[in-house]
């Protein structure tokens, strides 16, 4: 009667912890990968710019109730009214909201072009005018704006540095820093590649998800600091190699964080957005989810290969990784037999102790019967 081993699938030998990625090693595949997105975000942002809202570069906003109608009709309405390039929104699925930039105008053309324009959408939504709600906001405003959110952006990455130098080392400040700003070029090149509108609501999220992506990266970085100190020195590892092996060890804990982050802002961008019509959610919600991909991402292909690429460069891992190289036995770890690897130490040291008693016990009759000689 035979019996068959199976071989463990993917998510199997994830769980079972019997994973050996080579993530320093690809470093470059990671690399490429993401140099080849902040490109073509850059290059975007060269060419576009951004899709500022009204709460950053100023200008006038409109909204009306208007439940059998669409945003063809209400462009066309508002076009005719004297709005030049409008923006119009459908909130929540009967709500109109358009907004433009009028600062260009005198004060008296403003006047009449918001009148104007209060008036057509009225039409259109079949109401009266005064049923029509206006805003405006001046460029000062819409500056002050921009200037606090990059305030806060700064302060933002220098507690982070700051934090992780003392708490960790400089070069994992390094390493998270990069990862940070990796997962804001993506973020905003997205942005600009597919014209998204950035508001407010954009920035809190942007901030959110970089709070997110250092978390990640903090676990990553807290397994290598405790390798560091434990399976690096028992030499059989380079740091490379170690902190491949920190990372397989966190990843199964790395993307079930992820999930449990990422389905829940997915299914408020979906179905809040896209089958309910609260179009308010879409700015936070897409930039929370275009992010926390870029999070996970960075985690795990940005900040880890980095860290091990500096520290590789450090003349006492360059020795280690010399002698390992040398080293007949060889061998990689994954995160299951990393943990019998204590285990064999002590059993090693533990064999050396009982040959040199049991030599002890050898060489001590012999003396003693050289005395009674």
């Amino acid at each position: 009667m035979s019996s068959e081993v199976k071989t463990p699938n993917p998510f199997q030998r994830l769980y079972r912890g019997l994973t050996t990625i080579d993530f320093v090693g690809r470093r470059r595949t990671w690399f490429t990968m993401s140099l080849v997105v902040i490109l073509l975000g850059l290059g975007s942002l060269g060419i576009r710019g951004f899709n500022f809202g009204i709460d950053f570069k100023g200008g006038d906003s409109w909204e009306v109730l208007a439940p059998h109608t669409s945003i063809a009709t209400m462009t066309h309405a508002v076009e005719g009214a004297g709005l030049t390039l409008p923006t119009v929104e459908e909130l929540g699925g009967t709500t109109y909201e358009v907004t433009a930039d009028l600062n260009s105008l005198s004060a008296a053309k403003q006047l009449s072009v918001t009148n104007a324009v209060v008036d057509a959408m009225a039409k259109v939504a079949h109401v009266n005018p005064d049923q029509v709600s206006t805003s405006s906001v001046g460029p000062t405003w819409g500056s002050q704006i921009t200037d606090r959110a990059l305030e806060a952006l700064i302060i933002f990455f220098i507690a982070v540095v700051a934090y992780i130098s003392i708490r960790f080392e400089p070069k994992m400040a390094v390493a998270a820093f990069v990862a940070m700003v990796h997962d804001l070029l993506v973020t905003v090149g997205v942005y600009s590649l597919f014209g998204l509108q950035i508001s407010p609501d954009t920035v809190i999220a942007i901030l959110t998800i970089l709070g997110y992506s250092l978390y990640d990266t903090v676990v990553v970085f807290d397994r290598v600091r405790d390798n560091t100190g434990g399976v690096l020195k028992s030499g059989d590892l380079t740091y490379g190699e170690m902190v491949n092996l920190s990372m397989n060890q966190t990843l199964a804990r790395s993307i079930n964080t992820s999930l449990v982050a990422i389905l829940p802002v997915f299914s408020v961008l979906i179905v809040g957005a896209y089958i309910l019509g609260a179009t308010t959610l879409q700015s936070y919600g897409l930039a929370l989810f275009v992010g926390l991909m870029s999070g996970a991402y960075s985690s795990i292909f940005i900040a880890s290969p980095l860290l091990a690429w500096m520290k590789e460069r450090e003349p006492r891992f360059r020795d280690l990784a010399i002698r390992v190289a040398a080293r007949s036995d060889h061998r990689i770890y994954s995160p299951a037999s990393a943990a019998l690897l204590s285990g064999e130490s002590v059993q090693r040291a533990s064999g050396v102790a009982r040959t040199q008693r049991s030599s002890s016990s050898i060489l001590a009759p012999r003396a003693r019967k050289r005395k009674r000689r």
